[in-house]
């Protein structure tokens, strides 16, 4: 019980009471008061003053409640009490009539509860009341004062719907109970308020600008991020039954309910492969974070990199990752610590670059106490499974290769980055050039050139494009093939970059490269040693131990590590994982260190904690236990596999006869680096012979088939890399399957153009299975060189659209051997029907086309119908999951009713 006389005596402690919050804490309590109708709208509307100091608020707070008698004075105590409460979901007062015919009211009644249901979600609410006409831009601007919260702005739109007749009222009372409960922090908790603003804003400044790969610049993430292609995973069905294609999604969609592997997972897993722009997808789920745009569900969000937590030898606890190496609370540890342990689903971790962290996934050692310290491996691993703060989520980066079986089952959902689209990669270069016309000349090199263009869906390959503009465009020496080509040209680039204004551009001659070649080799020899002992990131010792020097530095390839630990020395890291490969192949090709004999560790190389690939090459060597520690042979024994396919496939490009006369002129023994050749070369053709010769025979009455191994796809783009006609000639000369399988391989359009390269060689048509790949309409054109020698050819789930399938079917209607489409589960639309019906019309040996599950309408199932009149060979027909109609289906029937060799349709 409270008499006025009580509330009077104590009214400098009430005063303090109500200022010792903030103004949020202070609009929450006036909530309460107005829901239970002790302050009128009038009251309210004075104690809402903008400017006005808080204690003179409180004051006239008082004032107002004091005159409303005892019943006023308690409702206030009452009203304090429940805005310092501990946030749990509301009951009593959270629920009310959506279609109540007096909103208005409804809204005030229930005002703290939907105060609480639009905190997180106040953005898209202006949005959609703003798109439907309730209130103006003016308005909406207005509330999005960046002085205000997200609390304040739902305040303020729901003091708009009071005065507004215009249905905005009961258009908030319905869509604002179907928003879900979010478990928010008691406005009262400073502890915490303080601490998720620092974390903000904190993530904010690490992720707001774009480092290039270089470090030369610092791009605006708003202004050049590009989209690229992110996929669900989809589930392998039964046989014979249709699959559906694998779904595109946005960013926004990181945490939707579809494609989930597993739902009592916590791990979101993001696979791509090196270049595809893993880390950059990451930064923009940082900055949508942190500016509020996106992913508000989350109060806090932890971002790690797995190349500097391998660095962190001292054994660490939950509390000390989150604290100590990313953001560390200034006031109340235990209580922000307390929180998170209690609302572990409002937080979110981030680990990148998983391929990188040098421990094999395991979960053999559980260690499930929050606060016991234990070793980095073991709590990463223990987060991932959710023993440590279950429910929260995790995002994991990776290269697919360094994901086992075993990791996947403690993943939620699979997503796959396929890299850029073929509109991406224009979209990419008009945002990084701006200048008028530059974009125009860049972007029409690259669709005359195909094989640059298909590197370019890697956007590591775009920025190196971008960055080397001026000698693609100015200089006229050739348009690069090959990686390895790309990279020649982009150490040019920095090499004239760093060398005398006087020095002439004329391109990575012998003069320039043999001045900076002590540099270079010392800069392989690093990352050698690097990718042998699973280290990206190196401090001074490392560079003093490797005879770096403030002058090699500033060549420019090795750049401060982006994610440095905080309170430490930033170390230094290569300007990206692919460059540290391409040094390393370039110390081996050029050391005088290096035997050439050891080079076929690079074939012969165990991939650790999974399937040795000496079961797939040729032993040419036998692992040495006595060899030195630090060798050569000994880092290329315990390099991962991923890193070293890389580099195989550089060193291949850099003994290619195309670059090798520039490397002898930098060479003293111009004869070592023809036995280096001469290895490689006998190495590639012996590990494709091996491969084939492994394929088991043929089921009577069956042809040969043949499904490629780990290492095939790798195998093929090294000799691709090495441009010799002779060799790939060389190694196809005994395959004779009827069936070459590559489903999963990760096949894109550089591979496409590899495949393409060794493939027409082959004396006997093949069928040419690529399903579940990233072909795209690029990987397309990169195969028609060898469509003369597929009689069939399947690229089911490759997202191919009507440019790519026009291309095919130009060069398909010269091609005699080819006889089999299957293009299930693509992006095809009627804007390929002609094409395809003209194909079938011309073809009067073409036995099979598969269209199932496209974008076909009947207007695409009329033009088609034409073409199936006038085919008198077909036999297998799919339009499955196309949405032709009534009036596309009778034309297709009325097509195929007389047909005699139509055997199948579905």
């Amino acid at each position: 019980m409270c008499t006025q006389e009580a509330f009077r005596a104590q009214r400098s402690q009430l005063v303090g009471l109500l200022v010792s919050g903030s103004l949020e804490g202070f609009e929450s309590i006036l909530d309460w008061l107005l829901s239970w109708e002790v302050l009128s709208w009038e009251d309210y509307e004075g104690l809402s003053l903008l400017g006005q100091p808080l204690s003179h608020l409180a004051r006239r707070l008082l004032d107002t409640v004091w005159k409303k008698g005892a019943w006023g004075c308690e409702q206030l105590i009452a009203a304090v009490q429940e805005a310092r409460a501990e946030s749990q979901p509301l009951k009593q007062h959270g629920h009310w009539d959506p279609h109540s015919p007096h909103p208005a009211r409804d809204l005030q009644c229930h005002r703290p509860a939907i105060v609480r249901r639009l905190y997180s979600h106040v953005e898209g609410v202006l949005d959609l009341v703003r798109a439907q006409g309730f209130i103006s831009l003016y308005e909406c601007d207005e509330i999005r004062l960046p002085i205000f919260t997200s609390s304040q702005r739902a305040r303020r739109l729901l003091d708009l719907a009071t005065v507004k007749a215009n249905g905005l009222a009961a258009f908030l009372l319905q869509h604002v109970r179907e928003l879900p409960v979010p478990l928010t922090l008691s406005f009262q908790d400073a502890a915490c308020k303080k601490y998720t603003s620092k974390l903000r804003t904190t993530v904010s400044a690490q992720s707001r600008f774009l480092s290039s790969y270089d470090g030369a610049e610092n791009l605006c993430l708003e202004e050049i991020y590009t989209e690229n292609v992110l996929e669900i995973r989809a589930e392998v069905g039964m046989a014979g039954s249709p699959l559906q294609s694998p779904a595109t999604v946005g960013l926004e969609e990181l945490f939707s309910t579809r494609g989930h592997l597993n739902e009592d997972a916590d791990t979101v897993l993001v696979v791509g492969e090196a270049g595809s722009g893993k880390s950059t997808l990451l930064q923009r789920l940082h900055l949508l974070w942190a500016a509020g745009q996106d992913f508000q569900e989350f109060l806090f969000v932890f971002p790690f990199s797995c190349r500097q937590l391998q660095c962190v030898a001292k054994p660490l606890s939950v509390r000390t990752l989150l604290f100590e190496h990313c953001c560390w609370p200034d006031v109340g540890q235990q209580d922000v610590f307390q929180f998170l342990l209690d609302h572990p689903d409002r937080v979110l971790l981030t680990f990148d670059g998983f391929d990188e962290f040098r421990f094999r996934f395991t979960d053999r050692e559980r260690h499930c106490s929050p606060t016991d310290p234990t070793s980095v491996q073991n709590l990463l691993f223990n987060l991932l499974q959710g023993n440590l703060l279950k429910n929260a989520r995790k995002v994991l980066s990776s290269r697919p290769d360094a994901v086992s079986a075993l990791l996947r089952k403690y993943v939620r959902v699979e997503l796959h980055l396929r890299g850029f689209s073929q509109d991406g990669i224009e979209l990419y270069l008009r945002r990084r050039h701006r200048e008028p016309g530059l974009a125009d000349r860049l972007v029409r090199l690259l669709q005359a050139t195909s094989t640059l263009h298909g590197l370019c869906q890697l956007p590591v390959f775009a920025w190196m494009v971008s960055k080397c503009h001026r000698e693609l465009l100015l200089q006229g020496g050739g348009t690069p093939k090959t990686s390895t080509d790309l990279y020649l040209l982009i150490l040019q680039h920095f090499l004239l970059h760093a060398s005398l204004p006087d020095v002439s551009p004329r391109g990575l001659g012998p003069g320039l490269l043999r001045g900076r070649l002590p540099t270079l080799l010392h800069l392989g020899r690093l990352a050698l040693w690097g990718l042998g002992t699973s280290c990206y990131v190196f401090s001074d010792r490392q560079l003093r131990a490797a005879q770096i020097d403030g002058e090699d530095i500033s060549l420019g390839f090795l750049v401060r590590a982006k994610a440095a630990l905080p309170g430490s020395t930033p170390p230094l890291e290569f300007l990206h994982v692919t460059f540290q490969c391409f040094f390393a192949a370039f110390y081996l090709a050029l050391s005088a260190d290096v035997k050439p004999s050891s080079l076929r560790h690079l074939f012969t190389c165990r991939q650790r904690g999974g399937w040795p690939l000496t079961r797939l090459l040729p032993t040419l060597c036998v692992r040495d236990s006595r060899r030195e520690e630090g060798s050569v042979e000994a880092l290329l024994q315990e390099a991962e596999q991923h890193n070293l396919q890389m580099t195989a496939a550089f060193l291949a490009g850099l003994l290619s006869r195309e670059h090798r006369g520039l490397l002898a002129e930098c060479q003293a023994s111009e004869k070592a680096l023809l036995r280096r050749h001469a290895c490689a070369r006998q190495c590639l053709a012996r590990s494709l012979h091996k491969h084939f010769h492994s394929i088991p025979p043929a089921l009577p009455g069956e042809a040969k088939s043949m499904h490629a191994l780990p290492g095939f796809v790798w195998l093929i783009r090294s000799l691709y890399e090495m441009r010799e006609e002779r060799l790939a000639q060389r190694a196809v000369r005994g395959l004779n399957v009827g069936h070459l399988k590559l489903t999963f391989c990760g096949v894109g359009p550089a591979e496409c153009a590899a495949l393409a390269f060794v493939l027409r060689h082959l004396r006997r048509p093949v069928a040419l299975q690529l399903d579940h790949n990233s072909v795209g309409d690029i990987g397309v054109e990169q195969l028609l060189p060898c469509l003369g020698v597929c009689k069939a050819l399947y690229l089911r789930d490759n997202n191919i659209s009507d440019r790519g399938i026009c291309k095919l079917v130009e060069h398909a209607l010269r091609c005699e051997e080819l006889q089999k489409l299957a293009l299930f589960n693509n992006k095809l639309t009627d804007g390929c029907a002609q094409a395809l019906a003209t194909l079938l019309g011309s073809r009067q040996n073409f036995l099979a086309l598969r269209l199932g599950n496209n974008r076909i309408t009947a207007a695409g199932a009329q033009v088609l119908a034409q073409g199936l009149r006038a085919n008198t060979s077909l036999q297998f027909l799919g339009f499955w999951g196309n949405k032709v109609g009534d009036t596309g289906t009778q034309a297709l029937a009325e097509a195929l009713g007389g047909h005699q060799s139509l055997r199948w349709l579905r």
